[in-house]
């Protein structure tokens, strides 16, 4: 049985050559792990990766690499969900949302301060559960200054608290009027033009990416294999068991953003 032992020798030091130095490598591997379990969430339920995988993180990483980190990997994720359903995508809505981010990315950079995060989690909680179970939106709203809009404001706020996912799917929600292939993948699109903006801004800001650029690609990795496996799943449901399934996550995520709310107040 020596064989394994000579194995595990040389796997060590190239993980730790490769991973960040900050981080114990079994942190780092349960890291990539967790990227795949989330990815595979997102893709086959619609929702709750992001907001699960950044909960991971903010125990595992160092304060200041949360989100810039967080961003990178969502955006790796979301690219590789948008390739695997690009005809799905709602190219309408995405030709919208594009300007909206750039705007709110860029608001965002001026300020780039801290937020009241339990206002600005009451306020998302209750923007989610109005999509949700309250009624269909004003076409003002769907509209292309609307989409506009609503990318731009949640762009803004994604810089601050990291994970606006649950806001911006419920958005799309309502436009793709439950299509479930539609849904995931126009909100993927959306995210990726969401998480972008991250890396230059905060690059800008003095976060020094190359010291984590081993783990983030990982994760994208094994995001996409967890991507794969979701999509498969998502095959088996229909439309109105995922749109169920889809409002019940993100009710949960909303009662979530409550509580913490609640608890930081």
């Amino acid at each position: 049985m020596p064989l394994p032992l000579a194995n595990e020798h040389q796997l060590m030091p190239l993980l730790t050559d490769v991973l960040p130095a900050d981080l114990p490598a079994l942190t780092s591997l349960m890291l990539i792990a967790v990227s795949a379990l989330t990815s595979a969430v997102t893709a086959s339920l619609g929702i709750g990766g992001g907001v699960l995988l950044l909960a991971v993180m903010a125990v595992a990483l160092p304060p200041a690499a949360i989100i810039p980190v967080h961003g990178m990997v969502q955006l790796g994720s979301n690219i590789s969900r948008a390739s695997m359903t690009l005809r799905h995508i709602n190219l309408r809505l995405i030709l919208w949302f594009a300007p909206g981010a750039l705007l709110g990315a860029w608001l965002g950079s001026l300020f780039l301060v801290e937020l009241p995060l339990a206002l600005v989690q009451l306020c998302i909680a209750a923007f989610i559960l109005l999509l949700c179970w309250g009624p269909p939106i004003p076409r003002i709203a769907t509209s292309a200054v609307g989409t506009l809009v609503a990318a731009a404001i949640t762009t803004f706020i994604s810089l601050f608290v990291g994970a606006t996912g649950p806001l911006v799917a419920a958005f799309v929600k309502q436009q793709q009027k439950g299509e479930r292939f539609s849904t995931v993948a126009t909100f993927a699109a959306a995210m990726c033009l969401q998480h972008a903006p991250k890396a230059i801004i905060y690059g800008a800001a003095g976060f020094v990416f190359a010291d984590w650029l081993g783990l983030i690609v990982l994760m994208i990795l094994s995001g996409a294999v967890g991507t794969w496996l979701g999509l498969r799943l998502l095959r088996r449901l229909n439309d109105r068991r995922f749109t169920l399934i889809f409002n019940l996550l993100l009710t949960l995520l909303a009662l979530r953003l409550v509580w913490q709310a609640l608890l930081a107040g």
